[in-house]
């Protein structure tokens, strides 16, 4: 069943019903044009459990269909593929496909999506590559369904992980790079880089500059706060960065891995300050909150104090970010707390603030 053809029930995932990409701006509103994306419409009321914020429609992507996803072109022979929870990207060619990561979470959905793309533009529908954008399981966990035939290709790191990992799902990639890589299939190209880690040790940035989309996973979270610890990013200030690496990419789309949205510049910036409001925040509690108290009531159990200490300040770091995110990041209120309790740990290890904890004055 095709995306195009597809009605799904109107119980059906309402919690993520949204006004697909159309709501996210200009490059984003031309996807719904494509012959595949007739299920996108507005969304009803969101209403989540009681205790967190309600998600903003904008927050929020196009309906899946009975089958459980949604394809939707970028532009030209560019496609992208989600649950709702998950994205893809994939190329169409002359001479066959090539996918972007494979999400266990949409698994068999990625060929029937791409089934759906190529017998309408009458390419063939046999993905000859796959590129890993990292080697995490859950964006690369369906790589097995592809087979043995496929290219796979990776940075070199990503590699020596999945050797490591030994896992059947995830495949090492057989070629490999480590700065640069260009990639040619059929008259179509990705450039992809490797800018430093971030998010993991060999998350790359996959650029598609006939297209200019950019494809950079678990870095920008479009009109989402950030998942929990920044992500649960290995390196914070490499993250940090990543993202301003990203706005030097003069892209109009961004594919960002999570979540049923694609994104635009507009929803970058928006993250870009959200951190930077945690950033400064973190530093202010830093400076502020005074750590007698919890000496005094704990007494000799070190780690009682940090934590009752480190939850505190993530506590107060995060209050005023929440308040003036909500409404505008989707989930302010879920995982600000965990955000601010990471940049807090960033300072501290990687930036050195480590007040109050710094060096002991002289006596």
């Amino acid at each position: 069943m095709t995306a195009e053809s597809a009605k799904p029930p109107a119980s059906r995932r309402t919690f993520l019903a949204g006004t697909g990409a159309a709501a996210a701006g200009t490059a984003a509103a031309a996807l719904l044009g494509g012959p595949l994306t007739g299920t996108a419409r507005a969304a009803g009321p969101v209403c989540p459990p009681g205790q967190f914020a309600p998600v903003p429609k904008r927050a929020l992507g196009p309906l899946v269909n009975a089958d459980g996803y949604f394809v939707g072109q970028i532009t030209g022979d560019l496609y992208w593929v989600t649950d709702s929870f998950y994205t893809a990207m994939f190329l169409t060619t002359q001479d066959g496909v090539v996918l972007i990561d494979a999400p266990p979470t949409i698994g068999h959905n990625l060929l029937r999506a791409i089934g759906a793309v190529t017998q309408a533009n009458g390419r063939p529908s046999q993905v000859t590559h796959l590129v890993y954008s990292h080697s995490h399981a859950d964006h690369i966990g369906a790589s097995s369904l592809l087979g043995s035939d496929v290219v796979r290709i990776g940075h070199s790191e990503c590699r020596t992980l999945l050797l490591r990992d030994n896992d059947p799902d995830r495949p090492p990639p057989e070629v490999t790079f480590e700065d640069r890589y260009t990639l040619t299939v059929g008259g179509q190209t990705l450039e992809l880089a490797f800018h430093g880690p971030n998010h993991t040790p060999d998350n790359i940035f996959i650029w598609a500059p006939g297209q200019q989309t950019l494809m950079l996973v678990d870095v920008i979270f479009p009109r989402w706060a950030p998942f929990k610890n920044v992500a649960v990013s290995q390196d914070i200030p490499g993250w940090i960065q990543a993202q301003d690496i990203a706005m030097s990419y003069p892209w109009h789309t961004l594919v960002a891995g999570h979540l049923g949205r694609l994104g635009t510049r507009d929803d970058a910036e928006l993250q870009i300050a959200y951190v930077a409001d945690l950033q400064a925040s973190a530093r202010a509690t830093l400076q502020d909150l005074d750590p007698t108290p919890f000496f005094k009531e704990y007494g000799d159990n070190a780690w009682a104090i940090f934590k009752v200490y480190l939850d505190a300040a993530s506590a107060q770091a995060a209050a005023p970010v929440t308040q003036k995110y909500l409404g505008k990041l989707a989930a302010a209120d879920v995982f600000t707390f965990d955000n601010a309790f990471a940049v807090l740990q960033s300072h501290r290890t990687d930036g050195g603030v480590l007040d109050p904890f710094g060096d002991h004055p002289d006596p």
